[in-house]
């Protein structure tokens, strides 16, 4: 039978591809896992703002100014706090610190779209997209003027290595290796996302965040402060975002580079809506999203063999540059009208006058 079904043109062909699949997801796993982290906090921030009734179109220039500042941050601590590498995750007091600064950029930066959407009740589409093209201007500019001295950051974080006991066993090892043998802001992924899906359905605080996300009115006649609940969340999704451009330029990479986000913000959107804004939703379809570039990685350094691998290597190089852009736009074309987002999502509040 299963000869009969690779002797089919097409089906055989499908048949070999998740065959291929199955045989490199144990070593293209810590590929995607890398991948999924910066788009995985894109996607909570905008869980995090829209479950509360406002919509983060900025979170791509969060990210972006945080993994400036962080990496910006380091340039001038070295030479005050030293880059001595600590015992834990490899992190000197520097690194700490620029860490710190950047979670703080994200929050500046959140708190003024949250003044633009909430107080000032601006088009919130408007306020994200102002905020996306102020970030790449001025990062851009400041990385202009940085790179003249060619400096270096404070250095990256280190990567845990977990017990054998645990990456040694049969079958399920790969996966505490993918999961545990990562840096810091990666591990706190996992929990954040775990925390997040609790709190968000299983606290008054989650009640009250999708309350005023559903009906902002009703919330208010209940004694819930909508303006400072959501001024909070948007604050706290800031510090989110944060996370994710911090580990592009503090994880990831030591380095900053213009506009390395790359899109990865944007993606984040898409993955919280392909999860239906919840957060172990969003995370699932952020791991969906950046299996393509582990995908792609494979076929480039060992593609399958016989004829699927020659079609595959075929393709132009750009093609599986393109990929994750190309997945993400088919599976939320399929996806759009099928998940419903908050009821007030990017509704403006006003509070009714007293009488």
């Amino acid at each position: 039978m299963d000869g009969f079904l690779y002797g089919l043109p097409v089906i055989g062909l499908v048949f070999e591809f998740i065959g291929y699949l199955i045989a490199v997801l144990p070593l293209i796993a810590p590929i995607i896992m890398r991948a999924a982290v910066p788009i995985a906090f894109a996607a909570l921030c905008g869980v995090m703002c829209e479950r509360s009734g406002v919509v983060n179109i900025g979170i791509e220039g969060t990210m972006l100014v945080a993994a400036f500042v962080g990496w910006a941050a380091g340039i001038y601590l070295v030479p005050v706090l030293g880059a001595e590498a600590g015992p834990i995750f490899g992190a000197s007091a520097s690194l700490v610190v620029a860490l710190l600064l950047a979670l703080l950029a994200g929050m500046i930066v959140s708190f003024v779209h949250a003044w633009l959407s909430i107080s000032v009740r601006a088009d919130q589409i408007i306020s994200g997209t102002i905020i996306n093209i102020a970030a790449f201007g001025v990062t851009g500019y400041l990385i202009t003027l940085l790179s003249k001295t060619a400096p270096t950051g404070a250095g990256q974080f280190k990567t845990w290595t977990p017990p054998e006991a645990l990456t040694g066993l049969p079958f399920v090892g790969w996966i505490f290796e993918t999961l545990l043998h990562q840096g810091p802001l990666t591990i706190s992924l996992l929990v954040i996302v775990v925390a997040f899906q609790i709190a968000l359905f299983r606290t008054r605080w989650g009640l009250r965040s999708r309350a005023v996300g559903e009906h902002p009115r009703a919330a208010e006649t209940v004694g819930i402060d909508v303006i400072r609940l959501r001024y909070r969340n948007v604050l706290v999704g800031g510090v989110l975002a944060a996370l994710g451009g911090a580990f592009l330029s503090m994880e990831l990479n030591s380095t900053f580079q213009q506009d390395m986000t790359a899109g990865r913000g944007f993606i984040g959107l898409a993955a919280m809506i392909v999860g239906r804004w919840t957060p172990l939703g969003a995370f699932g379809a952020a791991l969906l999203f950046a299996s393509t570039v582990g995908i792609s990685q494979s076929i480039l350094i060992a593609p399958p063999p016989g004829q699927l691998g020659e079609m595959l290597l075929s393709l132009p190089p750009q093609f599986f540059d393109a990929l994750p852009y190309l997945v993400t736009i088919i599976i939320l074309a399929g996806v759009v009208g099928r998940s419903i987002p908050p009821a007030a999502d990017g509704q403006p509040y006003e509070r009714e006058a007293a009488t």
